[in-house]
């Protein structure tokens, strides 16, 4: 791809005048580079951007930032990547991020109601590994390369549309010899061929950093079916991302724009689902980089995918066995994440003693609301400073930066940081302590028990507010 951008602007710059590729060549690397930079500084929040994607935390969604954590530790990452979320119901995610110190991975939430935890973490495993592998560097200088072989291609050939322009350069390969027309007639060529060749080299790229996060995956998880059964449930979705484009749909771990068995290898990005889950599913119940290049040999046909220098570790682990975790109904999973959303746009969440959950715009300024249901009236957590409030039994207040609330109940529930942020707790979390991304406060968590609950919080539960009160 290098070659096509210098080819292209050396012969480009010869074309317009005789000893002018020198410059037309200047002009490509400066092309490349400013482009270069905007993308190293600004690529992942543009792209983050662009898919509206938005950051949750560990308090939000306990679940899955606890498999990121996994994969993060399996990996050997130096730092936490961030997690985003994309409301859309196609199942997807994608990584980005210049280095692994900073990074960021977002998830649809169609992946996270449609997949169960091994699917989930074989997902996340596999972007973890565009990190861990410095693919989205990689990718990003590619994708910057591809772009300046189109820019200046394009230049050339519309400086080719003026008539006037046209006969200019005639004229002068005509007086200037055989060889100045020669450099026309090839920049012409370049201007047409490189462009071309150069996306094919992009998806060829693009499609080998598929396979080695595969394989990267399936390593930090030891379990290459959750991968595999995933990549089905995201390729045949009818699902559609509608924030998607040619820019980042090659970024996601299936192509959202050309799904299904995705058949045109030569100008796709990724190689076919049907291949890759065959890949997976013939690791022969190994999970190291030798079960999958062996894989890869029988299903593919091709001799040599992974560098030496990874099969310099030839110690195969064996794939372990699924998780038993207890997964909920899709219908109790939808329900969730519809509190998630709500929860990362700042609504409030009062947990009523009669059970109803009281969900809250964030533009609501009343102080206090009160239950439809049974009437109880409730403080509102936007304008209630509850994180500020002391200690039960202390007058006190926390120290500055050191703050406390203690959970009224096991749903979701909202208060607000003594720096106004609004902080979400979900039903799931069981964290001491939650870290406001504003000012930086740390504010413990204090889990309240059953037995702390009001008498007919109790009684509706099947315990006996008495009998609770003699034990403790």
């Amino acid at each position: 791809m290098g070659a096509c951008l210098v080819l292209l602007g050396y012969f480009g710059g010869e074309a317009f005048a005789p000893g002018g590729g020198v410059y037309g060549l200047l002009l490509a690397l400066v092309f490349w580079l400013i482009q270069s930079v905007i993308a190293f500084f600004m690529g992942d929040s543009v792209l983050l951007s662009s898919s509206q994607a938005q950051e949750i935390n560990e308090w939000n969604h306990p679940k899955l930032f606890n498999i990121v954590e996994e994969m993060k530790i399996a990996s050997g990452l130096e730092a936490m990547p961030k997690i985003y979320l994309i409301n859309a119901e196609a199942p997807n995610a994608f990584a980005t991020g210049r280095n692994p110190q900073k990074s960021a991975v977002a998830v649809t939430t169609g992946l996270l109601s449609k997949c169960n935890r091994d699917e989930l973490q074989g997902v996340i495993a596999h972007e973890i590994s565009h990190i861990m592998n410095r693919d989205i560097l990689f990718m990003t200088f590619a994708a910057v390369m591809l772009g300046s072989v189109f820019l200046l291609s394009r230049l050339f050939l519309r400086e080719m549309h003026f008539p006037s322009r046209s006969r200019r350069y005639t004229s002068k390969s005509s007086g200037g010899g055989q060889a100045q027309l020669i450099i026309f007639i090839v920049a012409i060529i370049l201007a047409v061929i490189a462009p071309i060749l150069a996306q094919i080299l992009y998806f060829a790229i693009s499609r080998k950093r598929e396979y080695l996060a595969d394989a990267s995956g399936a390593r930090l998880t030891r379990y290459p079916e959750g991968l595999a059964s995933a990549l089905e449930k995201i390729a045949f979705s009818e699902a559609e991302l509608p924030s998607e484009n040619k820019v980042t749909a090659p970024l996601y771990i299936v192509n959202p724009l050309k799904k299904g068995l995705n058949l045109s290898a030569l100008t796709s990005t990724h190689p076919p689902i049907l291949e890759r889950v065959a890949i997976l599913r013939s690791m022969g119940g190994g999970s190291g980089y030798l079960a999958y290049q062996n894989a890869f040999k029988k299903v593919t046909g091709k001799s040599s995918l992974l560098p030496a220098s990874a099969m310099k570790d030839f110690t195969d682990v064996s794939a372990r066995e699924p998780s038993r975790e207890e997964e909920k109904s899709r219908k109790e999973k939808v329900r969730d994440i519809g509190d998630l959303l709500r929860a990362i746009n700042n609504f409030g969440f009062i947990l009523c003693a009669c059970g109803l959950k009281i969900k809250m715009p964030p533009g609501f300024k009343n102080e206090k609301l009160s239950c439809p249901r049974c009437g109880r009236e409730h403080e509102v957590p936007f304008v209630a400073m509850a994180a500020a409030t002391a200690v039960a039994g202390d007058s006190v207040l926390p120290e500055k930066n050191r703050q406390e609330y203690q959970r009224k109940g096991h749903g979701w529930e909202s208060f607000q940081c003594q720096c106004g942020r609004i902080m979400q707790l979900s039903p799931s979390f069981q964290g001491t302590h939650v870290r406001c991304n504003t000012c930086g406060s740390n504010i413990k968590i204090g889990n309240r028990s059953p037995h702390h609950g009001d008498t007919e919080t109790l009684r509706k539960i099947g315990i006996n507010p008495r009998s609770q009160a003699s034990k403790h």
